[in-house]
């Protein structure tokens, strides 16, 4: 069917239909009989096309309005509105444009149709993006905060990514962490970055660390990001800190004290002269 033929297209249904019709009932299929959704294949930025047919079995005029749901999909109707005749089938072009950076995969959406009683009926709307699958992944930002370890997940790639995650730490005397690798919670999408941590509550009272998390996911290269901390007891440092203190004021007075005592005794002495 020409695009140009915005509008849509009335059919007559057949006698045995018009006989088997029920006041106020319509239904919603993809154009041309036996498909229960619409499915579609074509590479990023591809404009697809299909019809949908929207059959009112009633005996009075139906008015709908048509939308779209969908995971960055545009869908463009021929006839956002439309009325439709009592006994009557639509058929409704529409084109899907897939965006020009979607990564290849599954794309979901629907088709909605709405009538002015608030009735609404849906066509499944599957879109195949084509293309090569690439799996990258990169760990980033990575620090010690007190009792955790913050850092980054970034999907650098085209395909939606579960990683594993290890953590590794060396103090100055060897080792003090090291987690072995465990699957992830988590499902990112491509181009997505996820912020995470990462907990430590039994670190070190005083040391000088270096973390070193490793990441995997299954056809993507192994990623590492590293940080390094010191942890430095504060309690006892201020308490050393104000002893030493203390000492050396008491040697300031001392100091002080002597040498008011031998300019005294020289005055003395040279009163008696």
């Amino acid at each position: 069917m020409p695009y140009a033929a915005a509008r849509a297209l009335l059919l007559t249904l057949s006698l045995p239909l018009l006989l088997a019709a029920t006041p106020g009932g319509w239904s919603v299929a993809p154009s041309g009989g036996g498909r229960p959704s619409f499915y579609a294949e074509g590479p990023p930025g591809a404009v697809l096309r299909d019809t949908l047919s929207v059959t009112n079995r009633g005996t009075k005029p139906l008015t709908v309005r048509l939308r779209a749901t969908g995971d960055g999909l545009r869908v463009a109707f021929a006839e956002p509105a439309l009325g439709i005749p009592a006994r009557t089938r639509a058929e409704v072009p529409f084109t899907v444009t897939v965006p020009a950076d979607a990564p290849p995969g599954n794309r979901a959406g629907e088709l909605l149709v709405r009538d002015s009683t608030g009735r609404e009926s849906a066509v499944r709307l599957l879109i195949r993006v084509g293309g090569p699958e690439l799996a990258a992944l990169t760990v980033e930002h990575v620090a010690v905060r007190g009792d955790r370890i913050t850092y980054e997940l970034v999907n650098r790639g085209t395909t939606a990514l579960v990683p594993r995650l290890a953590v590794h730490a060396d103090g100055v005397l060897g080792a003090v962490l090291d987690r072995a690798p465990r699957t992830l919670p988590v499902r990112l999408p491509p181009g997505r970055r996820l912020a995470l941590d990462e907990p430590w509550p039994d670190r070190p009272a005083l040391d000088a660390v270096t973390v070193r998390l490793t990441v995997t996911a299954p056809g993507a290269a192994r990623a590492t990001g590293r940080a390094s901390a010191r942890f430095v007891p504060w309690g006892a440092a201020v308490g050393t800190a104000a002893g030493a203190l203390s000492v050396a004021a008491a040697a300031v007075a001392l100091r002080r004290r002597a040498r008011r005592t031998a300019t005294t005794r020289a005055a003395a002495r040279g009163a008696l002269t």
